[in-house]
């Protein structure tokens, strides 16, 4: 297979590595750096469990090619902390009980987070808009939506 060097800044770092053209993001975040909060569920972008920001959009990385991503930004949900504060999604979805089984809880705050950048104040519609791309078997969603709001408020 034909190998490619990238370097993608994840979480703020440069990461470097020599890779298969083939692979997928999700895949380099997980195998190569060990960033294993960004799930994988479906492979075919139906369920959002991937879903992390690539240059400050919300990207499902089942089907974006590692490739794709070099000389790019990439945010997961390890980077959400900072200096092991909680970003306010995060807490919302712990103070509003917006998860269970927690399978699907990263890519839902990651495209909550790129809501809560283009759109300051959602209402509930557009909280369920923006979380749309994401399944979630456990919830019914209303604390989901319980949560972005919180995140709403706090910032």
């Amino acid at each position: 297979m034909a190998q490619q060097n990238i370097t993608i800044k994840v979480n703020g770092t440069d990461q470097a590595a020599e890779i298969e053209q083939r692979l997928l993001l999700v895949h380099f975040i997980r195998e190569n750096l060990a960033l294993t909060g960004t799930h994988i569920g479906c492979d075919t972008t139906h369920c959002g469990a991937c879903t992390l920001i690539l240059d400050g959009k919300a990207v499902k990385s089942c089907t974006v090619f590692a490739v794709q991503a070099d000389g790019k930004e990439v945010l997961t949900i390890e980077g959400m902390t900072t200096n092991g504060e909680l970003h306010p999604l995060q807490e919302g979805f712990m103070e509003e009980h917006g998860l269970q089984c927690g399978f699907c809880t990263p890519g839902m705050i990651m495209s909550s987070y790129a809501l809560l950048q283009e759109n300051k104040n959602p209402t509930e519609a557009e909280i369920r808009w923006g979380i749309s791309g994401n399944l979630c078997r456990c919830t019914g969603y209303v604390n989901i939506v319980k949560a972005v709001q919180y995140a709403a408020q706090k910032a």
